[in-house]
């Protein structure tokens, strides 16, 4: 009971959060000249766009069947599919639940052990974290004229703060280290005893299983098709913010290049941790278009709103179907059996 107060507290702190955060990008706009923009859009850039959304969807299933694979099960790449989706709209719910969620119905439905599949999407948003930093740095380094002052306003004052708080900030990383030293210390000097505790030979498994998924990346025999597959998930996305831009007179001059940037500066609000990146996303997103290249505040609310939209309605339409078809309709038997 005391678990779920404290889940179901920190899940209303970061819901306030992401409606903070979405009135605070839209506080200064006319609400009628939003919704002008987003009834006059042309759609048939979105609809291209979640065309481009859902081929990086499935391409992702593709590569995360590399990894299972490599660990010795077998998948279908439609369960697989299905469990991308079905994670993605977990996510629009409750932060960081998709990638439970997506391990534990696949799991079920090709008897796959979870922790084998929590460790491989572990290695693979690892692997993701390392593309998207290196696109970011790429967009930042190739724009400086551009994006040198944005990033110097936006990052001060978190460095003024550090800078600040030094000595208190060392002193909790020294007391931090040694508080984990000591943790190795007990358990390496009382592992015989707690051998003998309930549950230890449990844990030790599953934390050996997890292990194993992390390292499904040296494992996979097809590295240069991980790393194609890789390569199109990451064109993709940035093709679907590239192609709304056309849905807005305003925005429709924007190349390929505002979409990159858009992208990887705009996936740190969808990992912020609010309910599907809701406030995160369109705050970060308006500020880019805006401060970056100009866009009037309207009409970044409105780029910003639809993209969101779009794709959030995507995911849970698409989730909640593959769902019913998983579990309702799918009546093929576990490959793992």
């Amino acid at each position: 009971m005391k678990n779920i107060i404290i889940q179901t507290t920190k899940y209303l702190l970061f819901l306030m959060l992401g409606v903070f955060l979405l009135w605070l990008s839209f506080r200064k706009l006319s609400l009628d000249d939003v919704w002008n923009d987003i009834l006059h859009a042309h759609y048939s850039w979105m609809f291209l766009a979640l065309l481009f959304a859902f081929i990086a969807h499935v391409v992702r299933a593709m590569r995360w069947n590399l990894l299972i694979n490599s660990l010795g099960f077998k998948t279908r790449l439609a369960t697989t599919f299905y469990a991308v989706m079905i994670g993605y709209m977990a996510n629009t719910a409750v932060p960081r639940m998709g990638e439970f969620m997506r391990c534990g119905v696949l799991s079920r439905k090709e008897k796959i052990p979870f922790n084998a599949l929590f460790g491989t999407v572990i290695s693979e948003r690892f692997f993701d974290l390392i593309v998207l930093a290196i696109i970011l740095f790429s967009v930042i380094f190739f724009q400086w004229q551009l994006l040198g002052d944005f990033v110097t306003r936006m990052t001060r004052p978190f460095f003024e703060k550090v800078d600040e708080h030094s000595f208190s900030l060392m002193i909790v990383a020294v007391v931090g280290l040694l508080f984990a030293g000591l943790l190795v210390f007990l358990f390496v000097y009382f592992r015989s005893r707690f051998r003998k505790m309930a549950g230890y030979n449990k844990t030790m498994e599953l934390l050996k299983g997890l292990g194993e998924g992390v390292r499904t990346i040296q494992k996979v025999k097809q590295k240069g098709l991980f790393v194609l597959y890789t390569l199109i998930i990451w064109t993709m996305y940035s093709l679907m913010l590239w192609v709304p831009f056309m849905m807005l007179d305003e925005t429709s001059h924007l190349g390929f290049l505002e979409g990159i940037t858009l992208m990887a500066i705009g996936s740190l609000g969808v990992v912020a941790p609010v309910p599907g990146g809701i406030g995160a996303y369109h705050f970060i997103g308006k500020a880019v278009l805006v401060e970056l290249y100009g866009i009037s505040g309207t009409s970044a609310g409105s780029f910003v709103a639809l993209t969101h939209a779009g794709q959030t309605l995507l995911h849970i339409i698409t989730g909640g179907l593959f769902y019913f078809i998983m579990f309702f309709v799918d009546h093929k038997k576990p490959l793992n059996d």
